[in-house]
């Protein structure tokens, strides 16, 4: 029995590789859609763009998640019975 041929695995890419891979890939898009004259998809596009560029320039963090699912510092018990 000839165990089959396995694929090389690829090289791991980094998180910045991979950044900078999906903002030329939106440059591109962001091409098409003009071409296209799809002005608002045009506008995401960009603003997709300009998120990754600041993502590798430093200036944002790649995701915003920890800091939106953080909670408030309210109490969530409840006061009472509610009377109507």
């Amino acid at each position: 029995m000839n165990p089959k041929p396995t694929k090389p695995a690829l090289p791991p890419h980094t998180a910045e590789e991979n950044i900078a891979y999906i903002r030329q890939m939106l440059g591109e898009l962001r091409t098409v859609a003009h071409n296209e004259g799809a002005d608002m998809l045009r506008y995401f596009i960009e603003m997709a763009y300009v998120e990754a560029g600041d993502i590798l320039a430093g200036f944002r963090p790649v995701s915003l998640r920890n800091d939106r699912d953080a909670p408030a510092g309210m109490s969530l018990k409840p006061t009472g019975k509610v009377k109507l």
